[in-house]
């Protein structure tokens, strides 16, 4: 359950961030295709290598165009997050260095408010400190290349950090609400988690607890007032009668006990433990199976055990349990000299219980058809 939660609440995070990502991809394609194009039109004859700035604005626009591709296929960047970064940062630069002197953070420099909305297309998912860390090298690119290379004044400082209220404010301001989404949708997803933990907590409970009820109403008809006749005395230890009763309940436990045990084959594991009763009190028990056979019901199973069960329970000295079985019919025979005894009636419909007694030897065999 925790892991099917944890499914659901990735699911969750993976929508989130779908939408995210496609209402910022349409805003940069609006920034970057609209007002950058635009200003790049507008003023591409200012330029001393307008070629240089058209491939900046062909960088760009073919990083918008890969998340696209990548929204459509529902994929993160994954390997190409760090190329296409590069490719961003690459194009701010070629276009900061080919801008006009005295130029940078004006209506000429496009890329300065392009740039930064392309790299949080590509930094969305990741977290605010990547974000943060990419503006700022953006930022520096315009600064270095307005300090470096042009002569500056207080209106270029005042147009570079006026401009760059809007560069780093607004893409900033999206990177927060991307990460304030992503940590909502990771405990979301932790109290999802932990709704399942508890629920299955209170699932297995419960179900433990169904399994005791049925246990002790399986016990009911025979073991309990076994045990409280020999506890109020009115059952004589030292009786035959009560000694062969005693030997049954008791292997009928042990059976009980085994039915909840993981195995391969659990009518041979019940079997083995009815034998493990007999094999306790000196007799000698061969226990030998032949072919293959579908796993029968738990109650057939019981019905098919009753007998060799009850058998082993009260052999005197020795006992053979032969398993024979394929995918028509499963027979469970015993032969043990254990006298007359009258195994319990079969509950389910399909098995039959067939008994013969020569003296002390008696031969018992219960039957069932799986495909019946």
């Amino acid at each position: 359950m925790p892991a099917v939660s944890d499914a659901v609440g990735g699911q969750t995070r993976a929508q989130l961030l779908l939408a995210l990502r496609t209402a910022i991809l349409l805003v940069s394609v609006a920034v970057v295709c609209g007002l950058g194009l635009a200003n790049l039109v507008r003023h591409l004859g200012s330029h001393e290598f307008p070629l240089a700035q058209v491939g900046a604005f062909a960088a760009l626009a073919a990083v918008l165009a890969v998340e696209a591709v990548l929204l459509v296929r529902r994929r993160p960047w994954g390997r190409l997050r760090l190329p296409a970064v590069a490719v961003v940062l690459a194009a701010s630069v070629l276009s900061a260095a080919t801008l006009p002197d005295g130029r940078t953070a004006s209506g000429v420099d496009w890329v300065f408010g392009a740039a930064n909305w392309v790299g949080l297309v590509v930094l969305l998912d990741r977290p605010l400190r990547t974000v943060v860390a990419f503006l700022s090298a953006h930022e520096l690119i315009a600064a270095l290349n307005l300090v470096l290379f042009d002569d500056v004044d207080k209106g270029d400082l005042a147009r570079l950090a006026t401009g760059s209220v809007n560069v780093i404010g607004f893409p900033l301001c999206v990177a927060v609400v991307a990460a304030v989404l992503n940590r909502l949708a990771a405990e979301a997803a932790a109290a999802g988690a932990e709704i399942e933990r508890v629920r299955t907590e209170e699932a297995v409970t419960a179900e433990s607890h169904r399994r005791r009820q049925q246990r002790f109403a399986e016990l009911a008809d025979g073991t309990i007032p076994l045990l409280a006749g020999l506890a109020d005395g009115s059952l004589n230890p030292e009786d035959a009668s009560v000694q062969r009763r005693s030997a049954i309940e008791a292997a009928r436990m042990r059976r009980l006990c085994a039915e909840t045990d993981v195995v391969t084959n659990p009518l041979l594991h019940e079997l083995r433990h009815c034998a493990d009763v007999a094999d306790r009190k000196g007799v000698v028990v061969e226990l030998e199976a032949r072919g293959h056979w579908p796993t029968p019901p738990v109650t057939v199973r019981r019905d098919l055990t009753d007998a060799a069960l009850t058998a082993l329970a009260t052999a005197a000295s020795w006992a053979r349990v032969t398993v024979v079985g394929d995918h028509e019919l499963v027979s469970v025979n015993v032969v043990a000299d254990c006298g007359e005894v009258e195994p319990p009636r079969p509950a389910t419909p399909g098995v039959r219980v067939e008994v013969l007694g020569n003296g002390e030897t008696v031969w018992m065999e219960a039957r069932w058809q799986p495909t019946t």
